[in-house]
């Protein structure tokens, strides 16, 4: 299977509660994690992470699955149609 370009939209609410499982299924990840930008807004009680993303889209939906199914954890991902050897 192809690896593919994309991006991956984080929104965490009640960060407290899940940033350390957030973390460890993004570390276990990392390999096909090519950037990551955090912003917190304490205006809204919320934190977002931008993720841009290579991988297979198994590896990219595993990753994606185990994110959203955190409680407060909701997520957007789109990759795109480019592939990468």
């Amino acid at each position: 299977m192809k690896k593919r370009i994309g991006s991956v939209a984080v929104v965490v609410e009640k960060r407290e509660k899940v940033s350390d499982r957030i973390n460890k299924i993004l570390s276990e990840h990392a390999d096909c994690i090519i950037g990551r930008m955090g912003i917190p807004s304490a205006e809204h009680g919320l934190s977002m992470i931008s993720l841009i993303v290579e991988g297979t889209s198994d590896q990219i939906g595993a990753m994606t699955g185990q994110l959203g199914n955190l409680p407060g954890v909701n997520l957007k991902s789109a990759l795109t149609s480019v592939q990468v050897p």
